[in-house]
C-alpha cells in the first residue's frame, strides 16, 4: 500500500512542484486559475497556484506553478494530466520540476501560516477531525515592571506582552498534544480604544502562533486507500498534564514576526522552470 506522510510545513521539494505550459490565450488569467484549480486540486490539496503569462519573447499564452503537500499527489497529477487537453483545445504539458532544493531550504523547515494549518487539516481531516482549545491565556508581566508605560520624547509608549498555552485534539486518533508561544508588542498609546485593539489583535495572534507550533508536532498518515491517520512528532521540548498545571512553557515571538507570516508565504519564489 502507498503511503505518504504530510507536516504541517511549507513544502520545498521538487517533487511536489509541477510546471504547467502551452496555455492558450483563449481564458482569462482568472479563468485559467479556476480551471486549473478545479484540475489539480482533485488530486489533493494545493499549497500554491500561479498562472503567469509567457515572457515577449514567446507566443501569447501561459504557464502555471503547481506546488502540492504531497509527492504521492503531484505525481499522479503529472500523469493524469500530461498531454491531455483538459479546458482547451490543444494538449497542455505537465512536467516535474528539477530544481534542486537549496540546502538552506531543506533544513530551514518553515512552518506553515495558521490559516495554511487549518486549511490543511481540514482538507485531509474534516471539521470535525480536530479540535483546539485554550488552555492558558494570560498577559505576563515581570519584576522589572516590563509592562510598565515609558514616555520617551514626550510620547506615552506602552508595553504588551501575552503567553497562550493551546491544545489540539484529535478524537478519532485519541491523540493530544499542546503549543506554546509568547508574543509581545510595544507602541504609541494615544488613548484607551488603541489599547483595546492592540491588546485584543496581540491575544488573537499569540493563540494563532500556539495553534501553529502544535500542529508542527502532527504528521498526517496518507494512506492508498484514502484514508488517513495521525501521529506525533517525540520532541525534547513536549509535555503533559503534570508538567504543565500551573506553569506556562514559551517560545518567544516578535510581534513583528507573527504579522508577516502569513504574507512570507505568498513572496515569490525565484522559480527553475527546468522539468523532467
Amino acid at each position: 500500500m502507498e503511503v505518504d506522510v504530510l507536516e504541517f510545513r511549507v513544502p520545498a521539494e521538487s517533487n511536489k512542484f509541477l510546471i504547467v505550459w502551452d496555455i492558450q490565450p483563449v481564458l482569462t488569467e482568472a479563468q485559467i486559475y479556476e480551471q486549473l484549480f478545479a484540475v489539480f486540486s482533485s488530486f489533493g490539496p494545493l499549497y500554491l497556484l500561479k498562472v503567469c503569462p509567457n515572457a515577449p519573447v514567446h507566443p501569447p499564452g501561459f504557464y502555471a506553478l503547481v506546488k502540492f503537500y504531497s509527492a504521492a499527489h503531484a505525481s499522479m497529477a503529472q500523469r493524469l494530466t500530461d498531454r491531455r487537453f483538459l479546458f482547451q483545445s490543444s494538449a497542455l504539458k505537465v512536467k516535474l520540476s528539477s530544481k534542486e532544493t537549496p540546502h538552506f531550504l531543506s533544513v530551514r523547515n518553515t512552518p506553515l501560516s495558521h490559516a495554511r494549518c487549518l486549511e490543511l487539516a481540514n482538507h485531509c481531516l474534516g471539521f470535525n477531525g480536530w479540535t483546539s482549545d485554550i488552555i492558558t491565556l494570560k498577559e505576563l508581566t515581570n519584576e522589572e515592571g516590563e509592562n510598565e508605560d515609558d514616555d520617551v520624547g514626550g510620547v506615552r509608549e506602552k508595553r504588551l506582552k501575552f503567553g497562550c498555552l493551546m491544545q489540539l485534539t484529535f478524537p478519532q486518533h485519541g491523540l493530544k498534544t499542546r503549543g506554546t508561544a509568547v508574543l509581545e508588542e510595544k507602541f504609541t498609546c494615544s488613548g484607551p480604544d488603541v489599547l483595546l485593539q492592540r491588546r485584543c489583535k496581540l491575544q488573537r495572534l499569540v493563540r494563532e502562533k500556539a495553534l501553529v507550533q502544535a500542529f508542527s508536532t502532527v504528521l498526517l498518515i496518507l494512506l492508498g486507500n484514502g484514508k488517513v491517520m495521525v501521529e506525533l512528532k517525540h520532541t525534547s521540548d513536549q509535555f503533559g498534564d503534570e508538567e504543565t498545571e500551573g506553569v506556562l512553557q514559551v517560545n518567544q515571538f516578535s510581534c513583528s514576526e507573527s504579522s508577516a507570516d502569513d504574507e512570507e508565504e505568498f513572496v515569490d519564489e525565484e522559480w527553475n522552470l527546468t522539468a523532467l
